[in-house]
């Protein structure tokens, strides 16, 4: 059995001991897992005490109380920050302090847990923050080990598909019983929910497999002289029904053709990350502009929406394996933290490069610029 360190700092000796109480026998599990998760729980009554413990001893979890005697739980985030230390951060918080706690998240934070908890809530926080944990760890040993891991991440993403299978079974079960009435209407809602859960498994499928094409390099490139153009315009085609849901506009702007040696079907994967992306995080009623040129001796690719944005600190994640921007903004936005990470990837692959600019409730700009030259098959 393997042991993760969780790190309480709170000045309230009954919240200290009552999650180390509430995790003394819990166990984590999943079948992905060679062994189960349980969890030896440190205490710190103050920030000093907690960074102490962080050099000497180092967490895997910390649980973090705000409101503390001398520094408070901001500057111990802060300190965890500056010195690129790697734990995943849980801000413990008073219901009047939610707006702290979400701050809290955009410099860092995984997540918060409101306080007064439940011993389930604190364990369905914990079990979730677990299971993090086992995917950034297994994330790094990707890089270095390479194809068994890869079977594991094939593991971890159809346990992904466990959820909405269940909540689609049980759904229809409730229909074909008819629990709620006879009428048609009665089970509207539970129509759209299975439909919901449906397009979430139909995104992550699509993703796993172009991250194992990606990933695996034994998928023959075609490479052919493609027109940007025409990729892009599929691509705003294929998403133009959801733009309308959102009354968003799409807009292409580019001097036609813009051709270029590639594989097609990567091209397409870019274009429909980037543009399916910029509606997502937009506004309703905004706008997305996708403009294609030559420049310098490379070929720009430049998406820009009029969405929610991003801070700096999110701009430094976005490309990374299964993360997604967590805010009360995106609360409510589904994604399997995959798209752009396979683009950049992809974009790795023409020796190419991708820059953001973006700012808060202000939208954001990706930019790709690729080289002319003829990329390898």
């Amino acid at each position: 059995m393997a042991t993760l360190k969780i790190l309480v700092v709170d000045d309230e000796p009954g919240i200290r001991s009552g999650v180390s109480r509430i995790l003394r026998n819990f166990r984590v599990d999943y079948p992905f897992m060679d062994e189960p998760f349980d969890f030896e729980v440190l205490e710190a009554a103050t920030g000093e005490e907690g960074i102490e413990i962080i050099e000497s001893n180092p967490p895997d979890i910390l649980l973090l109380d705000n409101k503390l005697p001398g520094i408070q739980g901001v500057e111990v985030l802060e300190y965890i920050k500056k010195k690129q230390i790697s734990i995943v951060v849980v801000m413990i918080t008073s219901y009047a302090s939610l707006e702290l706690a979400v701050k809290a998240t955009s410099d860092g934070a995984y997540d918060f847990i409101p306080k007064p908890f439940t011993p389930q809530e604190l364990k369905s926080s914990v079990e979730n923050i677990t299971k993090r944990v086992f995917l950034k760890k297994m994330t790094t040993r990707l890089q270095n080990t390479g194809k068994q891991i890869r079977f594991t991440f094939l593991s971890v993403l159809s346990h992904e598909l466990k959820a909405p299978l269940n909540a689609i079974e049980g759904y229809l079960k409730m229909i074909k019983e008819r629990q709620n009435g006879t009428q048609l209407a009665d089970y509207d809602v539970m129509i759209d929910r299975s439909l919901e859960r449906i397009k979430g498994m139909r995104t992550l499928i699509l993703d796993l497999l172009d991250l194992t094409r990606v990933e695996s390099g034994k998928a023959k490139r075609n490479i052919t002289r493609v027109d940007l153009v025409s990729i892009a315009r599929t691509a705003m085609d294929t998403m133009r029904p959801y733009a309308i849901q959102r009354d968003v506009v799409l807009n292409l702007q580019t001097r036609e053709p813009v051709e270029m040696d590639a594989d097609s079907e990567e091209l397409e994967i870019i274009f429909n990350n980037l543009i399916s992306n910029a509606i997502k995080y937009n506004r309703d009623g905004g706008r997305v502009d996708c403009l294609i040129e030559p420049s310098d001796g490379n070929l720009v690719i430049q998406v820009t929406d009029t969405g929610i944005g991003m801070t700096p600190a999110e701009i430094e994640k976005i490309f990374d394996d299964f993360v997604r921007i967590k805010n009360e903004k995106t609360k409510n936005i589904t994604g399997t933290g995959l798209g752009l990470s396979i683009v950049k990837k992809l974009i790795d692959h023409y020796n190419g490069r991708i820059e953001v600019v973006s700012n808060p409730d202000a939208g954001s700009t990706f930019k790709v610029i690729l080289p002319t030259v003829k990329p390898c098959s």
